[in-house]
C-alpha cells in the first residue's frame, strides 16, 4: 500500500485497486487510530480519528480531492504535498 502523504503524525495511504473495493477511498493512520475516508464526499466510512486529526485530513483531502480521485482511477501513485 503506497504511502502518499505524511503530516503531523498522520499517514495517508492508498491501496492498489486489485486488492481493494469500491468506493474510492484512502486509509488514514494516526497513532493507534485507523480510518478509511471515501473520496467522493470525504466522509469517514470506517474506523475513527480524533476530532482535530479528522479535520486536518479533511482539509488536506479537500485541497487534493481531484488528484486523489485521479490517482485511484489511474493507479498512478505519487507523493502529495502535506499540510503545513
Amino acid at each position: 500500500m503506497p504511502e502518499i502523504c505524511r503530516f503531523y503524525g498522520i499517514i495517508i495511504r492508498i491501496f492498489l485497486i486489485d486488492k481493494e473495493h469500491p468506493p474510492r477511498h484512502i486509509h488514514i493512520k494516526y497513532g493507534e487510530y485507523v480510518a478509511v475516508m471515501e473520496l467522493d464526499h470525504l466522509n469517514i466510512i470506517e474506523g475513527k480519528l480524533p476530532k482535530r486529526c479528522g479535520h486536518l485530513v479533511r482539509e488536506w483531502a479537500e485541497l487534493h480531492q481531484k488528484e486523489l480521485v485521479e490517482m485511484w482511477d489511474t493507479q498512478n501513485f505519487h507523493q502529495i504535498e502535506p499540510l503545513e
